[in-house]
């Protein structure tokens, strides 16, 4: 008795090596992003209706992320959201794997705006997850400028007027961007030539500021800022009478992804997220916590009216390009060019 009593238990113990039964491994998202990337309700529905336990791990830099990706080889983690250009990297050595993308419902409910980059041309190992649009937002009673590009933002009836982000490759495309030159250019004496302009800009500026830039704006102590998109949403939230522009020599923007890691322990629970959150009232929701630009077409019409200006691309918005990787030379100029550029505002 005893023999068939172990015998059977050999047999259940099989099966459930075979048939994935009572693994906490098949229960478990191994999810890896910043801190405070998704609603609480969407993590709890998704953990209610799937019966799979999200694990929650959160890095400060993409850099870090990549290091932690590198250390265990594509492996410890089943979904990770982080920058373009640092999913360049990951794609270039190995540490991510191509979709099957017919395993994802939703995946048509993507916008294609925020596909086919630099970091991923064939959409083989990625799906957006918000967008970073800087603009440019200003206060029509503090000044007469009508403001409809970067270029405007030299105008000299601007003097001491301006606050700007202080991320240098994004300041210093801009400026090229208003040459009718790309962000990306590595032609040495275009980004000197850049500089030489952005040199000019200094007697408007009053702030140059990463955190809370917006509230410059908002208090009055400047009339015109150029601010991240989550800047963007807080200042049109807390003053109503700003003007939202999209530069007429086109965006400038950033996109955050999901890949799925080489050997990640639970693809499935990867997946079945993946096609959760793009849910169109799901990824609404998410936007609409995010405050970032929604990349999830379909979820446009589940996003409130107050928040729809804030977070859905209009239409007649097309020309886009994204801050890329570059030779070294090409941006030691830049950083020699900001530093000057820094000096000349003091």
């Amino acid at each position: 008795m005893k023999r068939r009593i172990a015998l059977l238990m050999s047999v259940v113990l099989m099966m459930a090596l075979f048939t994935g039964c009572g693994s906490a491994e098949d229960k478990t998202l191994n999810l890896f992003t910043w801190d405070g990337m998704f609603p609480q309700e969407i993590l709890a529905g998704f953990e209610e209706e799937t019966g799979i336990r999200i694990n929650y791990s959160n890095f400060d830099y993409d850099e870090d992320m990549l290091a932690k990706l590198e250390e265990t080889e594509g492996g410890d983690y089943d979904l990770v959201i982080a920058d373009d250009y640092i999913i360049e990297v990951v794609i270039q050595e190995g540490l991510a794997q191509k979709l099957d993308t017919a395993r994802l419902e939703n995946y048509q409910n993507l916008n294609p705006v925020f596909m086919s980059q630099f970091y991923d041309p064939a959409n083989e190992y990625t799906v957006p997850y918000g967008s970073g649009i800087p603009l440019i937002v200003y206060d029509p009673s503090l000044t007469d400028v009508e403001i409809k590009g970067y270029g405007d933002l030299w105008n000299p009836a601007l003097e001491d007027n301006v606050a700007i982000t202080a991320n240098y490759r994004v300041i210093n495309g801009i400026t090229l961007k208003s040459m009718g030159k790309s962000m990306n250019t590595e032609n040495l004496d275009v980004i000197q030539a850049a500089g030489d302009k952005l040199l000019e800009l200094a007697p408007n500026i009053r702030v140059i500021n990463d955190s809370n830039t917006q509230d410059f704006l908002v208090s009055g102590e400047v009339a015109a800022a150029f601010l991240y998109t989550s800047q963007v949403s807080l200042a049109m939230s807390a003053k109503e009478d700003l003007k939202l522009v999209y530069p007429e020599e086109g965006l400038g923007f950033g996109i955050m992804a999901g890949f799925i890691p080489s050997k990640a322990p639970n693809a499935d629970a990867a997946y079945a997220f993946i096609d959760y959150i793009n849910r169109p009232e799901n990824a609404a929701a998410c936007f609409e916590y995010l405050g970032y630009y929604c990349t999830n077409k379909a979820a446009e019409e589940f996003i409130s009216e107050e928040m729809k200006g804030l977070i859905v691309l209009p239409e007649s918005v097309k020309d886009g390009e994204i801050v890329q990787n570059i030779t070294q030379e090409a941006e030691d100029l830049h950083s020699e060019i900001w530093n000057k550029f820094k000096a000349a505002c003091d």
